[in-house]
């Protein structure tokens, strides 16, 4: 299942218990993480066929599998950033 697909209320049951592992210190550590540069190259080539609309049928799917990582990886730095807040 996609993360696009779970409601925002379905996500947050699933991470919420994530939170209660996090030291502030892992916490640093996820906002570290950065996207490989081969990785990032890569979604850029796709952004620029999207934007110009000549994605081939996989490019879009492999474009949209890296843009749902990308925002899984979001939502995770989103909940170290929690942590080091409180």
């Amino acid at each position: 299942m996609s993360i696009t697909t779970l409601t925002s209320p379905k996500l947050d049951a699933i991470l919420d218990p994530l939170v209660g592992c996090l030291t502030a210190e892992v916490a640093a550590r996820i906002l570290e993480v950065r996207i490989a540069p081969p990785i990032q190259t890569r979604v850029d080539e796709l952004a620029e066929k999207a934007a110009s609309g000549s994605l081939t049928d996989s490019e879009r799917t492999e474009y949209e599998d890296l843009i749902e990582r990308a925002d899984l990886l979001g939502i995770v730095k989103s909940l170290a950033r929690q942590v080091r807040a409180s």
